[in-house]
């Protein structure tokens, strides 16, 4: 394969993640971000400081690398769309983005293609989300079309007096929104698909998630669903990620409702076009990470095994305090839980509810390993210094 330059669009844990997981493969690795001190910055062999929309600054990323990939969502679709006419190779592709970074448009997208998803409206102004709410009764959630992340962007609303709290919260009237039917779901899944550039793909472990405002607080794997509700996802994953064409990591939430009569209902809530939280798991329970085989399809290589090793679980870390410089309590004692490892981002400031770090924990089963990741996550404290 010999020696690649692989420029990452963003410098977060995500980034930092692959380059961790994929040093031994003889890579060079540069990243964009408009912050020094980002996550992936002391890993990356060289760092581009500035903003994710920098056209000149993403042109000059692309000139050095053999190809593109991104960590997040919310960056320049255009000029990335732009470089691949000109014969950039940048995965996934940037169509992919353009449809997928705005919400109505990637639900709009799988509706056409007879993909089910929750039932939904778009919401321009108050009167659309007074006719949202008859139509669809009480609760609903109202989501922003773009920008949303990590429990921002989504307003469930459960009375029509936070109507107009609603919709301020979430600028609307400045900012497109969808309002989507409240769907009462047993299990909230995600399932993680690797692809080639020929089509060749491979589908992790089914995770199961817990979100509370919107944000991942714990994932366990494998899912605890039936055998008719698996095989239905997997084919779902399958037709989405073909659809898509997708290169790399595609991660696809879902809501899984269990029928009788062995007839489950899915439907897909959102699709992320690289690797994503509710798969940190994979480092320590798979053969090979979300990360690695991310990297291995983007280079169009043989991908690796995506076989659960054990049973595991991962509780996500959050900042906790006002904002200041990042302070950590209690590291040594999560780490002296067996089978329980932790991963610090080094991000160099905490606040309250941002994502400082995971820890992952194994065991016979997944009973087991919620028990010790929960005990772990309990004994560390990740906060933020006020100066």
């Amino acid at each position: 394969m010999g020696e690649k330059i692989i420029g990452i669009i963003g410098g977060g844990q995500l980034g930092r993640m692959m380059i961790q997981e994929c040093s031994r493969l003889d890579l060079y690795f540069v990243v964009l971000d408009p912050a020094p001190g980002c996550p992936a910055a002391g890993l990356a062999d060289d760092h581009i400081v500035a903003d994710f929309h920098d056209e000149k600054a993403i042109k000059a990323l692309s000139e050095r690398s053999d190809l593109l990939t991104y960590e997040f969502e919310h960056i320049d679709a255009d000029t990335l769309s732009e470089l691949a006419r000109q014969g950039a190779r940048i995965y996934p592709h940037p169509w992919n983005l353009q449809v997928i970074k705005n919400k109505l448009e990637q639900k709009n997208r799988l509706s056409e293609e007879g993909i089910p998803v929750p039932e939904y409206t778009e919401v321009k102004d108050g009167d659309d989300l007074r006719t949202a709410a008859e139509r669809f009764g009480f609760p609903f959630m109202l989501k922003s079309c773009r920008g949303g992340y990590d429990g921002q962007g989504n307003f469930r609303v459960d009375s029509s007096e936070e109507i107009d709290e609603a919709f301020s919260e979430l600028d609307g009237g400045e900012r497109l929104l969808m309002a989507e039917r409240f769907v009462p779901y047993e299990k909230e899944i995600s399932a993680q698909i690797c692809r080639r550039p020929g089509g060749e793909n491979r589908i992790y472990p089914l995770a199961e998630n817990v979100h509370e405002k919107s944000i991942l607080i714990k994932t366990r794997a494998p899912a605890e669903i039936s055998a008719p509700a698996r095989k239905k996802v997997h084919k779902l994953t399958r037709d989405i990620a073909e659809f898509f064409e997708t290169v790399g990591i595609f991660c696809i939430e879902m809501f899984v409702i269990e029928g009788e009569n062995e007839k489950p209902r899915v439907l897909i809530n959102e699709i992320a076009p690289r690797p994503h939280n509710s798969g940190h798991h994979t480092i320590e329970s798979c053969h090979t990470s979300q990360f690695e085989n991310h990297i291995r399809a983007i280079l169009d290589v043989p991908l690796g095994s995506t076989e659960l090793i054990s049973p595991a679980a991962m509780n996500n870390l959050l900042g906790q305090n006002p904002r200041g410089k990042t302070e950590i309590a209690g590291l040594e004692e999560a780490l002296a839980v067996d089978k329980a490892r932790v991963h610090i981002y080094g991000k160099k400031t905490a606040y309250r509810r941002r994502k400082m770090g995971h820890l992952t924990a194994r065991g016979a089963n997944a009973a087991a390993a919620m028990e010790k990741a929960k005990k772990a996550s309990q004994k560390i404290d990740i906060y933020g210094k006020e100066e």
